[in-house]
Order: C-alpha cells, then structure tokens, then sequence
C-alpha cells in the first residue's frame, strides 16, 4: 500500500460539515473514515452528569453520510471519544442514534465498541502499586477525592482500535480517545510510520481548522505515504498553507517540538512543511519515540456543589468607579444577614466583563469599560441553599448604596425575568491523573457484535 488516504468530516462530530465537501473527499477514494467525537474542552460537567457536548440530532446529521459511505464503499468508520466524554452513557447514546440510522436504512456492519471506563477499585490498585502520578499541576490523588468521584475514563491510544481493525470490525465506535489515535491507528496497522501517522491524525482530528481560512465545521484529507503525507481541504474556498498546517501542529501543546499521548512522544524538531500546490501542503520528518513506560491519562468527576446565577449590566460610572467595595460589600452584607448559615457552605462569585472578565488578575490593560456585564453566581452545598443566597445577593446588589451615588433606583439592568437562573449541579474533575499500564488494552474492553438493519445485534 503506497498510499493512505483518510477523510475527516469534521473537528467534533456533531459540528457539521458542508455534503459537497464530504462527497469531494468521498471522490478521492479514502480508506477510512475517522472523527474525534469529544474533548475536555467542555470542562467536568459532561462527564460528570453523562450528556453530549452537542445534539442528538446534530450527531445523527453527521452520521448518516459517514454510515452511508462506510457501508457502500466497505471502508471502515472510526468513532473517537463517543458522545463527547467517552463514558459509558455517552457511548450508550451514541450507539442508540448508530442503530436507528442502521435500522432506518437497512445497513449491516461488524461493529465493535470500546470501553474506556475505568473501576475504582483498579485505580485503588495502581495507587497502592505507586503506578498514578499526576497530569501537569493537578494534585496528588488521593482515596477521599476517588470515593466522590462519580465516573472515571481512561484515554485511549491506537492499540485497542488496532485490535478491532485485525477483528474485522468495520465500524468502531470506541471511549474516551486520545484525538490523533482515531486517525493513526488504521495506517499504524497497515504498516505505515507510527510517527507520521500520529502527525498526520493530529492535523486531521480538527477538520479544517488547519486550511486557510479555518473551522471545525469542514472536511479534511489526509495522504499519508511512505516519507510524508499531504493534507488537503475539500472546500474550493480554502486553502492548507504552510503556515496554517505548522500553527495546527503547535495546537494544544506545551511544546512547539514535543507532543506527549498513549504510550508516544511525538518529536516534530525535524518537521518539514512544503507547499506543493495551492491548497496542499506536504509534512515530511515527524518521529515517535518510545517512552520506558506506557502510560494513559485518567479523566474523573465529581459533583461537589450546586449553582445559582444572575446575569445583568451596569452603566453608572460612579458605580462602576465603586465596584470593588460593592463586591465586598454585598457579600459582607449577605454573610450577616444568613449569620447561621457557615460561610464555608456557600460562595458568591462576579465575573466583571470590561474589568478583567477573561483574565482576571493577570490582564495587563488596566482600563476599564464605560459599562459593565456582571455575572453573579452563587456556589453552594445544595441548590436550595444556591438559590436561596442568590436572591439575597441579587437583591442587596439592585440597591446597594456606595459613595458619590446620586441616584435611587436600582444599579443593575437584569438580562433576564426571572434574573435568578437555577443552573443545577457544579462538576469537578477530581481524577486528572496519569496511570502506568504493562499492556496498552489493559484498561479497555471491546463488545464485538455484527449491527443489521433488521435492529437485531449478534454477537460475536
């Protein structure tokens, strides 16, 4: 096989892509079919409560021409990080929307479905065996933070989607997946370089956000060769330049030469990047090297609060001029009043957009805005409690006194009625740890079963 060729509809399944792109990619022949599905992006909360980052409907949009042209050309479709964290709900839901769009359009694949769901009890394990250590600036795990976590993943490498390929599964609909993996691991299988294909998948897991003019929301294609591979938008309006392929490859990383995954480091210090036409670009040079341990990064949440919030503006210079003190001063005002009510039970919360809204502390402009967009939110051990503090708050806010005021009426224009919007529970990723494993499958189970149009499953 001198040649690879592999079509990435979109950066996240469910993000949408044009069909006429996806058909210009379906006319270059591609062997595979692959799409990153999830992220961390979305922070705890998906994977703490199980929901999607993006609709059910959106999912099924997308699905069915990668189902369609899966099962018509006999190419294998590969689903990374299923429903957007890769848990078992969200894979259970994504293979719900699979199997109607299979029973609507009588289709037939040998499927396989990959857990990335980790047990409690095997973490405990490898934290007595001395084999979990931290991701980054994350602290040490402990027992007490594991016993409140409510589910845990593991990111997969190419290793467990391998196995189902050498299986004979032509659709692959797997966990939590470390992004590159869902791309790499056909070509790893077929013999190619393992360090291009890991390149190769981490400019293709965002669609066409590595073309000129970029987006998740478009379709890409990867030719991966023996020395090199080549990307292509198939979107007349865009362009892959050198450029806009080297800045996707320095996309989410701490290191412009080294990208760290499953099992692999990725070094890029010898890359290359030619343009070879108009809108393809050429990448030659990219390495993987081999770590002493293979390790796989955990992902776990915890639900450990409740949210109230208010959202509103404030246009009064003075007040503006005063915001500080009011802060202080509402949540002075509100802790005395609920005096029987620990202040360790409950946090009051501004964000101040046109005052250090995105950076906080750290922005260096130090003007402030004409107006100001206030969220308050309020953090508390249930949501009667979050709720029942945001009134309080928002209420003292409207008309907080403050110096050089002149007018009566209230501080705060409220976005919305009723201004105290009920957000439900608070997730924290509690589980943001790396774990050594002796086997890359080891943390992962595979379902085999073939998948008809008549809506029956049958194992194997």
């Amino acid at each position: 096989m001198k040649e690879l060729r592999i079509l990435s509809p979109c950066g996240i399944l469910g993000y949408g892509y044009p069909k006429a792109s996806f058909e210009n990619g379906l006319n270059r022949n591609p062997h595979l079919i692959a799409v990153d599905a999830g992220s961390t992006d979305a922070g705890p909360h998906k994977l703490g409560a199980g929901e999607g980052i993006v609709s059910r409907q959106a999912v099924k949009k997308d699905l069915y021409n990668m189902l369609m042209a899966g099962f018509e050309r006999d190419i294998p479709v590969i689903i990374g990080s299923a429903g957007g964290s890769g848990a078992k709900p969200h894979v259970e839901w994504t293979m719900d929307v699979i199997e109607e769009i299979v029973r609507e359009n009588n289709l037939y694949f040998k499927t396989a479905v990959i857990s990335a769901d980790i047990s409690k009890e095997l973490v405990l394990r490898k934290m007595d065996e001395g084999k979990v250590r931290p991701l980054g600036p994350a602290p040490g795990l402990t027992k007490e933070a594991l016993d409140k976590t409510i589910s845990i993943v593991g990111q997969m490498g190419p290793e467990p989607i391998i196995e189902a390929l050498k299986k004979g599964a032509q659709l692959i609909v797997a966990g939590r997946s470390y992004d590159p993996a869902v791309f790499a691991a056909f070509p790893i299988w077929k013999g190619f370089d393992p360090g291009l294909s890991y390149h190769l998948g981490k400019i293709l897991e965002c669609g066409a956000l590595c073309a000129e003019p970029g987006t998740t929301k478009d379709c890409i294609m990867g030719y991966l060769r023996e020395d090199h591979f080549l990307v292509e938008p198939l979107d007349n309006e865009r362009k892959c330049l050198k450029t806009s392929v080297a800045a996707h490859t320095l996309y989410e990383k701490d290191h412009p030469y080294h990208l760290l995954g499953p099992g692999m480091e990725l070094d890029l210090s010898g890359c290359q990047f030619e343009q070879v036409s108009d809108n393809m670009v050429k990448v030659s040079g990219s390495k993987m090297i081999k770590p002493e341990h293979y390790t796989v990064k955990m992902e776990g949440s915890a639900k450990v609060a409740y949210r109230t919030l208010v959202i509103g503006g404030i246009r009064d210079p003075i007040m503006i001029a005063n915001i500080e003190d009011i802060k202080r001063g509402i949540i002075e005002q509100v802790g005395t009043y609920f005096y029987e009510i620990p202040r360790d039970q409950y946090q009051i919360i501004f964000h101040l957009y046109g005052k250090n809204g995105v950076m906080g502390e750290r922005e260096p402009v130090k003007t402030v805005s004409h107006e100001l967009g206030m969220v308050m939110e309020v953090v508390a051990e249930t949501q009667e409690l979050a709720n029942t503090i945001c009134a309080a708050a928002r209420s003292t806010l409207m008309h907080f006194p403050y110096k050089g005021r002149k007018a009566t009426a209230g501080n705060i224009a409220l976005l919305y009625s009723p201004s105290d919007i009920v957000f439900g529970p608070v997730y924290k990723f509690t589980v943001y740890h790396l774990v050594d494993v002796d086997d890359p499958c080891e943390l992962f189970d595979t379902e085999y079963f073939e998948l008809k149009g008549d809506g029956g499953r049958n194992n194997g």
